[in-house]
């Protein structure tokens, strides 16, 4: 009886593990990658310029991934994906060192690793309720603690990247990077076995455009047809955009000229990624006795724009750093509330399409955020492009406050008459083959993401 429960748990323990270690390899490429550039370069623009290609691939695959996952098979998909951003990471340093590096391969190699990333990433996310069935746990405490070992292995990354970086060079963090992409790969091969959600669908119909187009459509249908996830991909996307323009350009740079360097760059993700974790196994060990909807609108405020307000007026390490840390705590409760909150509501048989759809929602900012805030720095300055930006993430996180749609965050969903009649054409127009559809699961089964500040 022991035996099996531990085989239970092997599977979700193995996913939680290697969506650790790939997001802590994921911190020693945010601050690698950026400060590699600034190191080679000398130019923010050209910093912004990488991100935005690394980035812009995210968005394209998670349009048109959802079907490919489930056509393929969620856990053949992570360890493919992880393969092939290990191998694009680890050739950074290795031309780089032979003196072959172009600029324009620097760009290529992070385009592949962000088209390859989205895939694997989703894949591992749609697997957790099912994992946690699996393992008798509950659907809230999964995803709190999902969101809770990513962020501490974010705080992990980028603490040891700070000082790789002082002491080792960037070179040799995006090599380290390269072996936690193989690392997670591997514990998705032994650890994910013999379950049925994590293979490939059976009785489909045969592959073509048509059908990989309904797909699609049923994906995007189902989130068109949901106001209160559509309020959701609003919000992060704009919430995503801007965090990407901090993590890809503005707080190198203000490190840099202000802080001391990289070391400082480490110290405070490592302290935001705190925080995170706090906030995440705080919110798993007591949040289900608040109304969600109050403790998410309070924490969306303030996870985010004070630290752009911050580094705008200060030029010392104490005041952010104490900011960053208050923010992730703030921060680490919103994933998990979110996560629930799409898991209610998307079916198991929609969940890596509609994953997919919503990814792509939240991410479609990204590539313009880190381009955006490249070319802010060099027209007007950092703390103009601190200020710019800040304000953009404020305005963005009173939605819940702005727009009824949130208020429904408290159950599964209760559509309202537009939302059902929308769902009903988008279904009438699909027309998916009677083979793919299933019926669907309870309101405990769901779908994707919440943002990542």
């Amino acid at each position: 009886m022991h035996r099996q429960h531990r085989h239970h748990r092997t599977p979700l323990a193995a996913t939680l593990a290697a969506n650790s270690i790939s997001t802590a390899g994921t911190s020693l490429t945010l601050i690698g990658v950026p400060w590699f550039v600034l190191e080679t370069t000398g130019s923010a623009g050209r910093a912004g310029l990488v991100a935005f290609c690394a980035t812009l691939p995210i968005v394209l695959a998670a349009l048109i991934g959802g079907p490919f996952i489930d056509r393929i098979g969620r856990r053949r998909v992570a360890i493919a994906s992880d393969t092939v951003c290990g191998l694009a990471i680890a050739a950074i340093p290795v031309l780089h060192h032979g003196g072959a590096l172009e600029f324009w391969m620097l760009c290529a190699l992070m385009a592949l690793n962000g088209f390859a990333h989205t895939p694997g990433n989703t894949a591992r996310y749609v697997l957790i309720p099912d994992l946690a069935e699996h393992a008798g746990t509950t659907l809230p405490r999964a995803a709190s603690l999902f969101d809770a070992v990513s962020r501490g292995a974010r705080m992990v990354g980028a603490a040891l990247a700070g000082v790789l970086i002082a002491f080792a060079g960037s070179e040799t963090v995006l090599l380290l990077d390269a072996a936690t992409f193989g690392l997670s790969a591997l514990l998705i091969a032994v650890g994910v076995r013999g379950l049925s959600s994590a293979e490939p669908r059976k009785g489909g119909a045969p592959v073509s455009l048509h059908t990989y187009g309904a797909e699609l459509r049923e994906g995007y249908g189902h989130l068109l047809g949901n106001r209160l996830l559509l309020a959701v991909v609003v919000m992060v996307m704009f919430m995503n955009g801007t965090d990407q323009g901090w993590n890809a350009v503005l707080l190198p740079v203000h490190a840099e000229a202000e802080l001391g360097g990289a070391k400082a760059i480490g110290l405070l993700t490592a302290l935001f990624g705190a925080g995170g974790l706090a906030g995440a196994l705080l919110y798993g060990a007591v949040g289900h006795r608040f109304s969600r909807r109050a403790v998410f609108t309070v924490c969306v405020v303030l996870c985010g724009a004070p630290r752009f307000l911050v580094a705008a007026v200060t030029g010392t390490t104490l005041p952010l750093a104490v900011t960053m840390l208050l923010g992730g705590i703030a921060g680490g409760v919103l994933n998990p509330i979110l996560t629930t909150v799409i898991y209610e509501r998307v079916p198991d048989r929609l969940r890596s399409r509609v994953s997919g759809a919503l990814t792509a929602g939240c991410e479609f900012a990204m590539p313009l955020g880190g381009l955006a805030a490249g070319l802010l720095v060099e027209g007007m300055g950092s703390s103009g492009a601190l200020l710019a930006m800040g304000g953009v993430y404020f305005v963005a996180t009173l939605s819940p406050l702005v727009f009824p749609s949130w208020r429904t965050m408290e159950g599964p969903a209760e559509e309202g008459a537009a939302g059902r009649e929308v769902s009903r054409e988008v279904s009438r127009e699909v027309s998916v083959p009677p083979s793919e559809v299933t019926p669907e699961v309870s309101s405990s089964a769901p779908s994707r993401p919440a943002p990542a500040p």
